[in-house]
C-alpha cells in the first residue's frame, strides 16, 4: 500500500501523477487539513505533524511513504528517514529542467515561504541555477484558494496575478511550482501570464510526474508493486466530507 499525505489537499496532484504510472495500486492518502497551511509553520511543528502522520500511515499498512509536500519535505523528510524503517519519497524543487530550458535567462519560482527558505531548496538552486537568474515569490493565498475549491474565475485569477506578476516583471519565461497545491492553479496561471506577458511563451513546470517516476523505479527496485487493484482510502483530520467533496472536485 502506497501511503501519501499532505497539508491539505495539494497532495492530490502528486497522486494524480502516480496513478497514471501506478493504476493498481492501493492507496490511502491523508489530508492534515485542520493544520493547513504548513508554509508559515515552525519546521518543529511540521516534524511532529509528519511524525504523527507517519505512524498512522504506518498503522494503515503503508509498505511507502510520499511525503507530496514541499514545506513538509524540506522540513521533516530528514528526521523521518532517521526515525522510521521504511522509504520515504519527497518533493524535489523542479529548478533543473527550467534552468536547461529557459529563453530568457531568467526562471520564476512560486512557492511557501518554508519551501524558499529551506536548506532543500536552497541547495537545489545553488547547485543548478548558475548563470540563470532565480525570481521567487511566495503564492500568497493559492493554498487556500485551492482547500475551497476554487481553481479559476476572477477571484483566484486576481490572487496569482498578484504573485505571478513580478517573477513576469523580472523577465521569467520558465515558472517552478513550488507546492503542492499550486498545479490545480496552473491553467489560471498560464491563462494570467498570456495576458500579462502576451508576447513570451511562459513554460509552467510541475515536479510531480518526475516524483512519480522515482516513485515507480523505487517500487521496482524494491519489489513493492503489487498490482491488486485500484482502491483509496481517504483520510484527513479536518471535515472528511469536505475531503471527499474536493477529491471529486479536483480529480
Amino acid at each position: 500500500m502506497i501511503g501519501i499525505f499532505d497539508s491539505g489537499v495539494g497532495g492530490l496532484s502528486v497522486f494524480r501523477e502516480i496513478r497514471k504510472v501506478l493504476p493498481e495500486e492501493k492507496y490511502v492518502y491523508f489530508s492534515d487539513s485542520a493544520h493547513c497551511p504548513y508554509g508559515e509553520k515552525s519546521k518543529e511543528y511540521i516534524i511532529e505533524r509528519a511524525r504523527s502522520i507517519t505512524r498512522f500511515l504506518l498503522d494503515k499498512g503503508a509498505d511507502i511513504i510520499v511525503v507530496a509536500c514541499n514545506t513538509a519535505t524540506a522540513a521533516a523528510i530528514a528526521e523521518l528517514r532517521k526515525e522510521f524503517p521504511i522509504r520515504f519519497i519527497g518533493m524535489e524543487p523542479a529548478v533543473k529542467p527550467a534552468v536547461m530550458s529557459t529563453k530568457t535567462g531568467t526562471v520564476g519560482v512560486l512557492a511557501t515561504a518554508g519551501t524558499l527558505k529551506a536548506d532543500k531548496y536552497l541547495n537545489t538552486r545553488e547547485k543548478w541555477a548558475e548563470g540563470v537568474r532565480i525570481a521567487e515569490h511566495v503564492g500568497q493565498g493559492f493554498v487556500e484558494l485551492v482547500e475551497k475549491g476554487c481553481t479559476s474565475g476572477k477571484e483566484a485569477e486576481d490572487i496569482v496575478r498578484a504573485s505571478l506578476k513580478p517573477l513576469l516583471d523580472e523577465g521569467a519565461d520558465r515558472i517552478v511550482l513550488g507546492c503542492t497545491h499550486y498545479p490545480f492553479l496552473s491553467d489560471t496561471i498560464a491563462k494570467v501570464a498570456s495576458k500579462l506577458v502576451p508576447e513570451r511563451t511562459v513554460e509552467i513546470i510541475d515536479p510531480a510526474p518526475a516524483v512519480a517516476r522515482h516513485l515507480y523505479e523505487t517500487m521496482e527496485m524494491e519489489g513493492l508493486i503489487r498490482k491488486d487493484g485500484f482502491s483509496i482510502e481517504l483520510d484527513s483530520s479536518g471535515n472528511p466530507e469536505q475531503f471527499e467533496n474536493a477529491y471529486g472536485k479536483l480529480l
